[in-house]
């Protein structure tokens, strides 16, 4: 099992302390991320002279984004279908990252419940 980990979570485990649980995850070897997380991430927590939370999350595994635009579309076609119309594209490429290579993802973005109900998307919470 691996668990791809969104910014959302990253940022209440750095600023907040909160996620104690991450760190069990970290330890097993179970958290992957990606270039757009860290894009996400990496800017603010440089700004902010986060330079050792930096170098542990640049130190988490990497999985390359392999985007595939067509499930791209499709999902965002069914999110319109749904009635849900504020779901962006680095939401859905999250999401398709995750479904592509089976990862679990912990976010706390609404956007993903949602799309849980009709992808194959799995959320680390419900575990």
């Amino acid at each position: 099992m691996s668990v791809l980990v969104d910014t959302s979570v990253w940022i209440g485990y750095f600023s907040k302390g909160e996620y104690i649980r991450l760190e069990r995850l970290i330890k097993e070897d179970l958290v992957v991320t990606n270039d757009l997380i860290l894009a996400e991430l990496l800017p603010f927590m440089h700004k902010a002279g986060a330079f050792k939370a930096m170098h542990a999350l640049e130190a988490i595994e990497k999985k390359e984004l392999q985007i595939h635009w067509p499930s791209i579309i499709e999902m965002q076609k069914l999110n319109l279908s749904n009635g849900y119309n504020g779901i962006g594209i680095p939401d859905l490429i999250i999401c398709q990252h995750c479904i592509q290579h089976d990862y679990w993802l912990w976010t706390n973005d609404k956007h993903f419940t949602f799309m849980k109900e009709y992808t194959e998307l799995k959320l680390y919470a419900d575990q």
